[in-house]
């Protein structure tokens, strides 16, 4: 099982920014908590600690992708850089404000700034896999290595958060993630020979010469419906996590909520390294709408729970669909827009996750308080519901955006049949859904692509970004 990821992991520069990405990936899964930890141990309000948390989660969801699109257009270190030197000076201020007492909407302000700066380092670790890996098979690998390692952060980053916070000092459990940012990030952007190139702003032109709007990747029927869907499942991850916590402290035994949750995770990863070690023949959205129905099923045993230790199994069962169905999902999105424009595809349904899990903890929250953990269940099952019903009702949408880009697209090499950057034009639109006979011409920034070009050494598609 373990050869395929070790071929992955030889190609030159892979470890390495493989590596810096896990480090640099520590904020998603400890930030939100580390900010409700804080902000209710110094302010002793949960209301509080939940609606700052609230608005950096917000802020994210509206910000990452405006930063992926940037990152396409312009290279991922002269975007990011930037970016995760005001986050972490944001996040630093928002613990100097916690800790000095500070008025309510100074925590609101810094929080909302390190939300709006924060990226997502998932997305560009993808995007690298996609540049360097020209077959198939071995991207696939890559994408599964790394869906694993998202399971891993999720792991390891609540339960340091927690104990640094309890432990320690209610700020400790920020400064893991300030460290990630810093330390993770500059040595993930520092490795320039495996970054993509960026990829100038394009003007389409319409056959009479008119110019015609650069259209969102969201205008795509294919990338709606994955927003849906992720948004659901989000709402399934945020909904167990608050009902499991919950479901400890009716049984007592409320220190084992974080085992359990970790156990969630780990039936996860298992299942992402197993997935990653095949290479699969079925249509990828056909994968999809499977997991998606697993998963579902296994969420649905929660309400049949009473005691932990089956928790504990169902949770692993469960844990089991989890890393296939984002696989595949985020292999959609490379079927469904623009390679230049991949980053930012893959960010919307990252972030589209992110908002499902508020969403989600929020409302089980709410009818935890009037019916106990089962109500927070439901809740997950409800969520499951309604994202088995979004893949189904939507699987024709999905295959014809696949069968638009051509079969297969995600399962072929990166870069066949991809124009040579610095091409003058091409025929034809750049995005799904445009003129069909439209012609692109690319202006801008060719500073930068000569830069990128010259540091890799080769030509490269047009959002070898890729991969979350």
């Amino acid at each position: 099982m373990l050869g395929p990821y070790r071929d992955v992991l030889s190609r030159p520069g892979a470890l390495a920014f493989s590596a810096a990405g896990v480090v640099a990936r520590l904020p998603m899964s400890m930030v939100g908590i580390g900010i409700v930890l804080m902000v209710q141990a110094l302010y002793d309000s949960y209301g509080l600690a939940g609606s700052v948390s609230a608005a950096y989660v917000l802020a994210q969801a509206v910000c990452s992708p405006q930063l992926a699109r940037l990152v396409d257009l312009h290279g991922q270190a002269r975007v990011m850089r930037p970016a995760v030197t005001v986050s972490a000076t944001a996040l630093v201020g928002l613990v100097a404000c916690a800790l000095a007492g500070a008025p309510v909407w100074s925590l609101y302000a810094t929080a909302v700034v390190v939300g709006a700066t924060v990226g997502s380092f998932g997305a560009l670790v993808r995007a690298r896999w996609s540049h360097v890996l020209d077959d198939p098979r071995a991207l696939h690998t890559a994408y599964s290595l790394e869906s694993a390692l998202d399971e891993l952060v999720f792991v390891v980053g609540p339960i340091l958060a927690t104990t640094l916070a309890t432990a320690v000092t209610p700020s400790a459990g920020l400064v893991v993630p300030v460290l990630g940012m810093v330390l993770g990030g500059f040595w993930f952007l520092g490795q320039r020979a495996t970054q993509p190139p960026p990829h100038p702003r394009e003007v389409v032109t319409a056959p009479d010469g008119t110019p015609v709007r650069r259209r969102s990747v969201m205008r795509s029927g294919g990338m709606v419906v994955l927003a849906v869907v992720f948004v659901a499942m989000g709402a399934i991850f945020g909904g167990t996590d608050v009902s499991t916590v919950a479901f400890a402290e009716e049984s007592g035994r409320p220190g084992l909520a974080g085992v359990i949750l970790a156990v969630f995770a780990c039936g996860s990863m298992i299942s992402g390294l197993l997935y990653g070690a095949r290479h699969w023949t079925t249509p990828l959205w056909r994968r999809f709408a499977i997991g998606m129905v697993a998963l579902a099923l296994g969420a649905s045993l929660f309400v049949l729970v009473d005691s932990m230790a089956m928790l504990a199994v169902v949770m692993f069962v469960a844990g089991f669909a989890i890393a296939p169905t984002l696989i595949n999902g985020n292999g959609l999105v490379q079927d469904l827009v623009p390679r230049e424009r991949l980053t930012e595809g893959l960010t919307w349904v990252g972030t589209s996750l992110g908002v499902g899990v508020s969403v989600g903890s929020w409302v089980a929250g709410l009818l935890i308080d009037r019916q106990g953990s089962h109500g927070g269940y439901l809740v997950v099952v409800g969520a499951a519901v309604l994202a088995v019903v979004a893949v189904l009702g939507s699987l024709r949408v999905l295959r014809a955006g696949a069968a638009e880009r051509g079969p297969g697209t995600a399962e072929r090499a990166p870069g066949a049949a991809e124009r040579v950057p610095g091409a003058a034009t091409v025929a034809g639109s750049a995005e799904p859904g445009g003129d069909a006979g439209a012609a692109t011409t690319r202006i801008g920034d060719a500073d930068a692509e000569a830069e990128g070009v010259s540091a890799l050494g080769r030509d490269a598609t047009p959002g070898g970004d890729a991969r979350r």
